[in-house]
């Protein structure tokens, strides 16, 4: 995959991080966050629910992020004070994805940063394709392991770090305390943008895939090289391909996100409120 040069690749990526850490820590007040989450498709409205909002940065202003590319992100930054725990939530509307040209070091920029003010617990969601066909868009799904077709890594030189419970079944048996029907399942991301062809579905099913998207992977290993506890979650937006009757659109996946946006956000914001 073509990547294009960028200010990422020529800064050491940790003090770039700690920069927009600082940054955010003087812009919000706050000294420190305890949790991160990245809003997929679908997932923005949880943000409103969580408690009170401390203060909104337009993520561009923030070192080392920049304006979202995907329609259906949110372009900001928020720090919000949970209601109940008082902890503190770093939330990322502005997901960099692979795609995009500007490195890997771009897309894992929130994981580092959130590290660095202080995040121990990060939940990735995301809209994706499903295999499943009782799986029907609008169904969310948490996510039990990944596999990475993107041929890249976050990980550079000789870091060698174990991924065997990347996706914490601590936090899996929360969600589902909130939601007992949640099911669970294996996320493949591709590189996109373009949608998976049937093959690549079937390919990807036959690997022990459930759920084909094209983000979370590379943030959720760069989180857990930075000691995190990972929740990952899913939106299954659209049947992948070669499974849908139709073809598939980016407008399907917004469509959808917006018809299960208000039920799934209120199921984020519990679990949040409760890890």
């Amino acid at each position: 995959m073509t990547t294009f040069s960028t200010s990422h690749d020529t800064v050491d990526p940790f003090d770039l991080a700690r920069d927009a850490a600082a940054h955010i820590a003087r812009a919000t007040g706050v000294a420190s966050h305890d949790i991160a989450l990245v809003l997929g498709s679908g997932w923005g409205g949880a943000a409103d629910l969580l408690g009170e909002t401390v203060a909104e940065l337009s993520s561009d202003e923030v070192p080392g992020f920049s304006k979202p590319a995907v329609a259906g992100h949110v372009g900001t930054l928020r720090s919000i004070k949970i209601e109940a725990t008082g902890k503190h939530a770093l939330v990322l509307g502005s997901r960099t994805h692979l795609y995009e040209g500007k490195g890997v070091r771009a897309v894992v920029h929130g994981m580092r940063t959130a590290a660095a003010t202080g995040v121990r617990t990060a939940i990735l969601t995301n809209g994706c394709g499903g295999l499943n066909t009782d799986w029907a868009p609008g169904t969310p799904v948490l996510i039990s392991d990944h596999i990475n077709l993107t041929a890249t890594s976050p990980l550079e030189g000789a870091t060698f770090v174990d991924l065997t419970d990347l996706y914490a079944a601590r936090l899996r048996a929360v969600a589902r305390e909130v939601d007992p029907s949640l099911a669970e399942g294996v996320y493949v991301q591709f590189p996109g943008p373009h949608y998976e062809t049937p093959a690549e579905v079937r390919m990807a099913g036959r690997l022990g895939g459930d759920l084909v998207g094209m983000s979370t992977t590379l943030e959720a290993i760069a989180a857990r090289h930075a000691g995190m506890e990972i929740l990952g979650i899913s939106l299954v937006t659209n049947l992948a391909a070669g499974i849908s009757p139709v073809p598939l659109s980016h407008a399907e996946v917004i469509e959808a996100g917006q018809a299960a946006g208000p039920r799934i956000s209120a199921l984020l914001a519990e679990i949040t409120k409760r890890v």
